[in-house]
Protein backbone atom coordinates (compact mmCIF):
# COMPACT_ATOMS: atom_id res chain seq x y z
CA UNK A 1 0.00 0.00 0.00
CA UNK A 2 1.43 3.30 -0.71
CA UNK A 3 2.51 5.91 1.78
CA UNK A 4 0.75 8.41 -0.51
CA UNK A 5 -2.51 7.30 -1.10
CA UNK A 6 -3.60 11.00 -0.20
CA UNK A 7 -0.79 12.94 -1.74
CA UNK A 8 -0.32 14.05 -5.24
CA UNK A 9 1.73 13.18 -7.22
CA UNK A 10 3.52 17.26 -7.64
CA UNK A 11 2.86 19.12 -4.37
CA UNK A 12 4.58 21.08 -1.23
CA UNK A 13 3.42 20.59 1.93
CA UNK A 14 4.04 20.47 5.65
CA UNK A 15 5.46 17.09 6.72
CA UNK A 16 2.83 16.56 9.81
CA UNK A 17 2.12 13.03 10.66
CA UNK A 18 5.06 11.40 8.06
CA UNK A 19 8.35 10.36 9.54
CA UNK A 20 11.38 11.36 7.46
CA UNK A 21 12.76 7.14 7.33
CA UNK A 22 9.04 6.48 6.25
CA UNK A 23 9.42 8.87 2.97
CA UNK A 24 13.02 7.42 2.52
CA UNK A 25 11.50 3.92 2.47
CA UNK A 26 8.58 5.12 0.41
CA UNK A 27 11.57 6.68 -2.34
CA UNK A 28 13.14 3.16 -2.42
CA UNK A 29 10.56 1.51 -2.69
CA UNK A 30 8.80 3.71 -6.02
CA UNK A 31 12.58 3.88 -7.33
CA UNK A 32 12.64 7.61 -6.86
CA UNK A 33 15.52 10.25 -5.79
CA UNK A 34 15.12 10.58 -2.07
CA UNK A 35 16.66 14.19 -1.36
CA UNK A 36 16.94 15.46 2.42
CA UNK A 37 18.23 18.84 3.72
CA UNK A 38 18.48 19.67 7.71
CA UNK A 39 18.72 22.94 8.24
CA UNK A 40 18.37 23.25 12.26
CA UNK A 41 21.82 25.33 12.22
CA UNK A 42 21.03 27.55 9.84
CA UNK A 43 20.09 31.06 10.56
CA UNK A 44 20.60 33.12 6.82
CA UNK A 45 19.07 32.68 3.09
CA UNK A 46 22.69 31.82 2.59
CA UNK A 47 22.86 29.13 5.14
CA UNK A 48 19.81 27.58 4.32
CA UNK A 49 20.88 27.36 0.57
CA UNK A 50 24.05 26.08 1.46
CA UNK A 51 22.83 23.52 3.41
CA UNK A 52 20.88 22.46 0.28
CA UNK A 53 22.88 22.65 -2.35
CA UNK A 54 25.63 20.23 -0.19
CA UNK A 55 22.59 17.83 0.98
CA UNK A 56 21.45 17.60 -3.07
CA UNK A 57 25.22 17.49 -4.48
CA UNK A 58 24.37 20.71 -6.55
CA UNK A 59 27.66 21.92 -8.74
CA UNK A 60 29.92 23.02 -6.70
CA UNK A 61 29.40 26.51 -8.93
CA UNK A 62 25.70 26.86 -7.26
CA UNK A 63 24.84 30.50 -6.49
CA UNK A 64 23.66 30.06 -3.39
CA UNK A 65 20.40 32.19 -4.49
CA UNK A 66 16.67 31.05 -5.29
CA UNK A 67 16.96 31.55 -9.31
CA UNK A 68 20.18 28.69 -8.71
CA UNK A 69 18.16 26.70 -6.95
CA UNK A 70 15.44 26.51 -9.19
CA UNK A 71 17.53 25.79 -11.78
CA UNK A 72 19.19 22.88 -10.25
CA UNK A 73 15.87 21.47 -9.17
CA UNK A 74 14.70 22.53 -12.82
CA UNK A 75 16.64 22.60 -15.53
CA UNK A 76 20.02 20.88 -14.85
CA UNK A 77 18.26 17.30 -13.59
CA UNK A 78 15.96 17.47 -16.60
CA UNK A 79 18.95 17.98 -18.89
CA UNK A 80 20.62 14.77 -17.12
CA UNK A 81 18.45 12.19 -18.40
CA UNK A 82 15.14 10.83 -17.84
CA UNK A 83 14.05 11.05 -13.96
CA UNK A 84 11.96 8.80 -12.18
CA UNK A 85 10.42 11.28 -9.19
CA UNK A 86 11.51 12.95 -6.38
CA UNK A 87 11.04 13.18 -2.66
CA UNK A 88 12.11 15.83 -1.03
CA UNK A 89 12.33 16.70 2.74
CA UNK A 90 13.81 20.19 4.23
CA UNK A 91 13.40 19.93 8.04
CA UNK A 92 13.75 22.58 10.55
CA UNK A 93 13.62 25.79 8.03
CA UNK A 94 14.58 28.60 10.37
CA UNK A 95 12.66 31.27 11.53
CA UNK A 96 15.04 34.12 12.45
CA UNK A 97 15.14 37.80 11.50
CA UNK A 98 17.71 36.86 8.50
CA UNK A 99 15.44 34.04 7.37
CA UNK A 100 11.66 35.62 8.18
CA UNK A 101 8.37 34.63 6.95
CA UNK A 102 8.82 36.26 3.66
CA UNK A 103 12.08 34.33 3.01
CA UNK A 104 10.64 30.76 4.03
CA UNK A 105 7.85 31.45 1.68
CA UNK A 106 9.95 32.69 -1.59
CA UNK A 107 11.70 29.14 -0.60
CA UNK A 108 8.37 27.68 -0.56
CA UNK A 109 7.70 29.37 -3.81
CA UNK A 110 10.44 28.10 -5.85
CA UNK A 111 9.77 24.08 -4.42
CA UNK A 112 6.29 24.70 -5.98
CA UNK A 113 6.96 26.07 -9.19
CA UNK A 114 9.81 23.18 -9.38
CA UNK A 115 6.60 20.93 -8.86
CA UNK A 116 5.15 22.21 -11.36
CA UNK A 117 7.92 22.28 -13.81
CA UNK A 118 7.52 18.43 -13.17
CA UNK A 119 3.67 17.84 -13.46
CA UNK A 120 4.24 19.10 -17.13
CA UNK A 121 6.38 16.48 -17.92
CA UNK A 122 4.88 13.60 -16.06
CA UNK A 123 7.76 13.34 -12.97
CA UNK A 124 6.71 12.78 -9.30
CA UNK A 125 8.05 15.62 -7.12
CA UNK A 126 6.52 15.89 -3.33
CA UNK A 127 8.27 18.40 -1.23
CA UNK A 128 7.48 17.62 2.41
CA UNK A 129 9.16 20.69 4.91
CA UNK A 130 9.05 21.31 8.75
CA UNK A 131 9.92 24.65 10.38
CA UNK A 132 11.99 25.60 13.59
Amino acid sequence: MSLFKTVPPNVVQSIRAFRVTDLQAEAGRLGQHFLYAYCAEATTKQQVLANIAHAFHFPKHFGKNFDALADCLTDLAHKSGPQPGFIVVIEQLPNTPKFDKEARETLLDVFRDSADFWADKKVAFRVFYSFQ
